[in-house]
């Protein structure tokens, strides 16, 4: 317990190393609120200051976690303030360090293409959607997709994962869904369709920036969305992204 360098922390009655897996999503919900604040920024205001601060700060936060020890993780940390008052659940540590290799390859993606190089384009949405989606899935339903991946690749199969779902087991008569559980949601987003289509708009909505200008680059044509970003619907954030409308 201890000891600086490490993963996981020994707990008798465990074969494997463990962690704490309220902490841990915590800490990826903590991560995920912060990406969505930094990856809106950019698309709706063509601004990625804060993504390129929060591409480094989760690329340091991954590799202590994964080369030091996730006990001095600062989001950890945070997540494990958060939950303090919450009895652990233990979950493998070696799978939980596989899948955050994942989200570590995919943050020095990011440092290379953003941050050093300021490389903008659909390789980044990409990059982008496959972290949030792996923290959205880890913070709000507590599955690791990354952890699934895991046995895939090793002999050993994960132990202790959460939610018991290493062991094979049926599920129990309060986890099943019926046929009027799903006819409910069904009519929910058929209801959500009907009022996005009709619902009624304001004539003029309100302008939270001035347009910037346009640069130089209009006229030697460098505006031209590229064909990827007309064939994505995205000509129009491409020429905000550029700093041409």
């Amino acid at each position: 317990m201890s000891k600086i360098l490490g993963f996981g922390e020994t707990v008798e009655g465990h074969a494997v190393p463990v962690l704490n897996e309220r902490e841990v999503r915590a800490g990826a919900g903590i991560l995920f609120f912060f990406a969505m604040v930094a990856f809106m920024n950019a698309w709706m205001l063509g601004d990625f200051r804060l993504t390129r601060i929060f591409v480094v700060a989760f690329l340091v936060d991954f590799t202590i976690r994964i080369f030091i020890n996730p006990r001095f993780s600062p989001s950890l940390v945070v997540g494990r303030f958060a939950v303090r008052n919450q009895l652990p659940e233990y979950v493998g540590a070696p799978q939980k360090r596989f899948a955050w290799a994942i989200g570590f390859a995919l943050a020095l993606a990011m440092l290379f293409l953003i941050v050093i190089h300021n490389v903008i384009g659909p390789i980044n949405l990409l990059v982008c959607a496959a972290c949030l989606t792996l923290m959205f899935f880890e913070s709000a339903f507590g599955i690791c997709l990354g952890c699934k991946v895991y046995n895939r690749f090793h002999r050993e199969q994960a132990q202790l994962c959460p939610g018991g779902t290493c062991e094979v087991s049926a599920r129990q008569e309060i986890q099943k869904i019926g046929f009027a559980q799903t006819l409910i949601v069904v009519a929910f987003l058929v209801m959500i369709v009907f009022v996005s289509r009709n619902i009624s708009t304001p004539v003029e909505a309100p302008t939270l920036l001035d347009a910037a200008p346009a640069t130089e680059n209009t006229a030697s044509g460098d505006c031209t969305p590229p064909e990827w970003a007309v064939a994505m619907g995205h000509a129009e954030k491409w020429k905000l992204h550029h700093n041409c409308k």
